[in-house]
């Protein structure tokens, strides 16, 4: 067994440089982002390692190959992070990292430069320690994952025996609850697009054309107000074709777990919970799919007529659906929308991701099961499923033939992309022992990763 630090002090000194980094992929130069880049090259001096160019903000890759015969895996994570937000939310400076009350509070530090470090402290210990990894093992860190990962399907294919491994293990991916140690076994897939609604060749006084010439706000009210029926269900029609049915072993599993809607509701300020009917809330997160207008723009507070309207819609999928069959869905709704007038056209926007799912019964579940058992004894470790979208999981899948595992110490309700954004400081050392634990079953013992590669 391993011997970490009798206390949290270097760990945390360590994320405090780590998270200084403002690597905010939207709009952080390229110097911000090496500086995160390089941060990381410095964690991997054993491996091999070395910065590479995608076409985007660069990635850091590696390897350690020194088991001949044992299973390969590949650690992947992201070192970019997301916009702070308002900064007047932050109780402290988002990339100053503070410490208060069992947390560690900061922009990126549980999505996912935390999680990321656990992962990076426990195979440097196992060399520093042991002088070698119980498996072989590489690593992609990339620095794109919260714009979408543009560049990274064309880079991973275009290197994938680089990158060639029995199993991914993913360092991002929340678990759903801090109450019980929880494995993710499927992931929502994601298709992005925008209906703009354009009029007139300019804005127009209200009262001098008012009445005359189409609305474009109207118009495109009109069209997203046909997405959903009063009821809170999905509308569109073709939207859901190929999702199976509910199944009675997947309802029973999730209506065996523990949750509270009342408390849901109230953590949300919200009077009453909404959504599609004949199904419960969990049921609705896990297993439904969504489509949702994440804004609309047009016009503004002043007596004109804009001569365009837009929104911004995105479709959290389910297993069964593939982008293309929705997007045909949807393109083919909002033209079929009598709006008389108005020009409107529907554009989708590239990466759209299918749903990513791991059979429970994976070896990899197993392994990860009993490590989290071990680490949380006493608790039963629950299978759950994540309502966002990790993009990469269905690209290893494609590239290197390999499935991903969600191993991360971050949890659902630690602000990930919100002000005030945190990570438990206990994770630290229960996520180094789980990963600990985890990297030795896959290496040995009756939940070894069989190798495939040669």
């Amino acid at each position: 067994m391993l011997s970490f630090e009798p206390d949290d002090d270097r760990y945390i000194a360590e994320l405090t440089e780590y998270v200084a980094i403002p690597s905010v992929s939207l709009d952080a130069d390229r110097e911000t982002m090496l500086l995160a880049a390089n941060w990381l090259l410095a964690r991997l001096d054993f491996a091999d390692a070395r910065i590479v160019e995608t076409g985007g903000h660069p990635a850091v890759i590696g390897e350690w190959m020194g088991a001949p015969g044992a299973p390969t895996v590949l650690i992947y994570g992201h070192y970019d992070v997301q916009p702070t937000g308002d900064l007047q939310e932050w109780i402290t400076p988002p990339f100053a990292l503070a410490v208060a009350d069992g947390r560690l509070r900061g922009r990126g530090v549980t999505d996912d430069k935390g999680p990321v470090y656990i992962a990076l402290e426990v195979v440097r210990q196992f060399i520093a320690q042991e002088g070698a990894l119980p498996l072989n093992v590489r690593f992609l860190f990339e620095g794109e994952e919260e714009i979408g990962s543009p560049h990274l399907s064309a880079y991973v294919l275009d290197h994938a025996a680089e990158f060639a491994a029995d199993l991914v293990i993913s360092a991002d991916g929340a678990m759903w609850r801090p109450s019980e140690p929880s494995l993710s076994v499927a992931s929502k897939g994601l298709l992005a697009l925008d209906i703009e609604v354009v009029g007139a060749n300019r804005d127009l006084h209200s009262g001098r054309y008012g009445g005359t010439v189409a609305n474009p706000v109207h118009a495109l009210v009109q069209i997203l107000a046909g997405l959903h029926g009063a009821d809170g269900s999905i509308a569109v029609p073709g939207f859901d074709d190929g999702i199976p049915p509910l199944g009675d072993v997947e309802e029973a599993e999730i209506a065996a777990v523990a949750f509270d809607e009342d408390a849901y509701r109230t953590e949300l300020g919200v009077d009453e919970l909404f959504g599609q009917p004949g199904l419960t809330t969990l049921q609705r997160l896990w297993t439904r799919p969504t489509l949702e207008i994440n804004g609309i723009t047009g016009g503004g507070s002043y007596t004109v007529i804009p001569h365009r309207a837009a929104a911004h819609i995105t479709c959290r999928l389910v297993p069964g659906q593939h982008p293309d069959g929705v997007a045909a869905a949807i393109d083919e709704y909002v033209r079929a929308v009598p709006v008389p007038g108005v020009r409107v056209t529907v554009t989708f926007e590239k990466g759209a991701v299918p749903a990513y799912t791991i059979a429970p019964d994976h070896p990899a579940i197993a392994a990860a099961t009993q490590a989290l058992s071990e680490v949380y004894p006493g608790q039963a470790v629950l299978l759950a499923r994540i309502g966002g979208t990790l993009p990469a999981t269905v690209l290893f899948e494609e590239a290197l033939g390999a499935k991903t595992l969600f191993f991360s110490f971050s949890t659902a309700d630690e602000l990930l992309h919100a002000p005030n954004e945190f990570l438990r400081i206990s994770r630290l050392r229960e996520g180094m022992r789980a990963w600990e634990g985890l990297l030795r079953l896959l290496a040995a013992g009756e939940h070894r990763l069989a190798p495939v590669l040669r």
